[in-house]
């Protein structure tokens, strides 16, 4: 780049985790990014490796020198992506200072609330010098906000819980873990039952699912209370909030119930920090990484709406390696913004009105990143309920099919296979499936059942009968499918015209089973010809195909 920057940006943390990540973003802008941090080598090789419109220069910079550094280097925006932010002590707000000293505009990516909630004691001097502070520039609480003032536009909020779950691959800065381990088994602030109280960190755990509609789910997910500002930053902008909770789902969750149980020693106990051992738990961390590339966030409201009590819910998902990204993007759009002529007011504040979820739906697009809302009625059919939004999406005859609370039948005719060998007849005769014939008859019954639907399906003389309904606990968001002693649960996943049932979980006289011997095969419903039209394959590990069968039906 040989033409002057727009914008120089002095990023502290540069090369970390955080800041490496915001610099990646940047790639294809007109700006000058400083690389900041104290150890010059690391500066250097990731300036060196850094490629894009941008230009990333290295500085060696430690934060208690930034007043020099301002003077000699002229930056447009400071970035603070260092922390952690919990253990600056007194001088924790010696950059905020420094920036506005020198006339020069600061955002942070501080996850500490306390932190946070302390910035706008510098607003009038940020107000007096023409520049913005705004601190907690990330997915909390900017995220969190944008979703909650989305949510508020048709209902009184009354309380709010939420969560963050990483991919296991995406790996954690070593002063994220100092931040988190520093305040296991330590007292939380939040807002309980309509007052100010505190909760302990990480030794409150929850579960929840993260099922964008339409979309395959995360896998169930244990979050624990974390500290961080959308706590003390949130209630304020929603005075009808009652109840605040937010958590993160770090997996493995043998790792995760560790972490649980040292949390409530040292709360029981009243123990030391255990921060001296935060670069133990980052190693280990760091190291245990499998399961799915995949991670996600939630949040859940209940309130008020035309004066009936509503819940609803909002998920984001987002595959392989676009997730790690998600908290550097909040600074990416204010950092764009500036370039298009969108100055965010002087003053010192939370980032908590920064964006809004339009903003963050421009950043998403063209990424593996998907989020929705759901509104959790419990009075609608059981597979419009599971797929939300993503309901409408579907071919006409799919939704005729599944679009009733009522009973009804539906016919037609199928091509069935069956599996060879003695094991798969076994299963095969065991739960009833038809033997394989071409053009067989088949006759669809549907009848409501404890909030779920009773299926018989009859192929010719052979009939075989499942219960469908709703998944509760660890099956939430799934369809669970009964069939005798054992039940499988099925995740609803839209693709093009096509409803795929995909299976997760399973279990036999209730006790869930190994995922190694979950049934396998592809199965969907789509529309061919203006007919509903089904294809289900059901094979089992080590046995291969139990039966198959595809057709059409119609309403009988």
């Amino acid at each position: 780049m040989t033409d002057a920057p727009a914008l120089r940006v002095l990023i502290l943390g540069g090369y970390g985790v955080f800041g490496g990540r915001l610099a990646e973003l940047l790639t294809d802008l007109p700006v000058e990014l400083l690389i900041c941090g104290r150890d010059r080598a690391r500066a250097e090789a990731f300036c060196a490796r850094y490629r894009g419109t941008a230009r990333a220069t290295p500085v060696a910079l430690d934060r208690a020198d930034l007043a020099a550094a301002l003077a000699t280097h002229h930056p447009d925006l400071v970035v603070d992506a260092s922390g952690p932010f919990q253990d600056y002590g007194d001088t924790r707000y010696g950059v905020i200072a420094a920036c506005i000293a020198a006339g020069v505009d600061y955002l942070d990516f501080a996850d500490a609330a306390d932190f946070v909630f302390g910035v706008p004691r510098f607003d009038a001097q940020a107000r007096a010098a023409g520049v913005f502070v705004l601190s907690g520039v990330s997915s909390f609480p900017v995220l969190t906000a944008a979703v909650l003032r989305e949510m508020a536009q048709d209902m009184d909020l009354v309380t709010v819980e939420g969560g963050i779950a990483p991919s296991p691959y995406a790996g954690i800065g070593l002063n994220v873990m100092r931040a988190v381990v520093g305040y296991a088994g330590a007292p939380v602030q939040l807002r309980r039952g309509g007052r100010a109280t505190h909760g302990i960190g990480l030794a409150e755990s929850r579960r929840f699912t993260v099922a964008v509609p339409g979309r395959l789910p995360l896998r169930n997910i244990r979050f624990s209370l974390v500290d961080v500002p959308d706590l003390r930053v949130i209630p304020p902008e929603h005075p009808s909030i009652t109840d605040i909770w937010m958590g993160a789902g770090p997996v493995p969750e043998s790792l995760h119930r560790i972490l649980n149980l040292l949390a409530k020693a040292r709360a029981a106990f009243r123990l030391p920090s255990f921060a001296p051992f935060s670069r133990l738990f980052y190693s280990v961390l760091n190291r245990m990484r499998f399961g799915e590339h995949r991670g996600g966030m939630y949040i859940r409201t209940t309130g008020v709406a035309g004066g009936q009590p509503v819940e609803r819910s909002w998920h984001l998902l987002a595959e392989g390696d676009d997730g790690p990204y998600i908290p550097s993007m909040a600074v990416e759009a204010v950092i764009r913004k500036l370039l298009a002529g969108e100055r965010p007011a002087p003053g010192a504040r939370s980032a908590v009105a920064a964006l809004d979820l339009a903003d963050y739906a421009a950043l998403f697009a063209g990424r593996r990143i998907h989020m929705g809302f759901r509104d959790d009625a419990v009075s609608a059919p059981l597979y419009p309920r599971l797929l939300g939004s993503a309901f409408a999406t579907l071919p006409a005859s799919v939704r005729a099919l599944h679009d009733s609370n009522a009973e009804r039948r539906w016919a037609g005719t199928a091509e069935v296979r069956r599996g060879r060998g003695l094991l798969a007849a076994l299963v095969a005769a065991l739960i009833g499936f038809p033997e394989a014939g071409a053009a067989v008859p088949v006759l669809v019954s549907f009848s409501p059942e404890n909030g779920g639907e009773r299926w018989t399906r009859r192929f010719g003389s052979r009939a075989f009968t499942s219960v469908q309904r709703g998944g509760q606990g660890r099956d939430s968001y799934l369809l669970v499918e009964r069939f005798g002693l054992a039940a499988f649960s099925l995740a609803l996943v839209v693709e093009g015209d096509r409803l795929r049932l995909v299976p997760r979980r399973w279990s036999l006289l209730g006790v869930p089973m190994p995922r190694a011997l979950l049934p396998r095969g592809e199965s969907f419903e789509t529309e061919a010809d203006g007919r509903f039209r089904f294809d289900v394959e059901i094979a089992l590990p080590g046995i291969g195909l139990v039966v198959g069968y595809r057709g059409t039906l119609h309403p009988d």
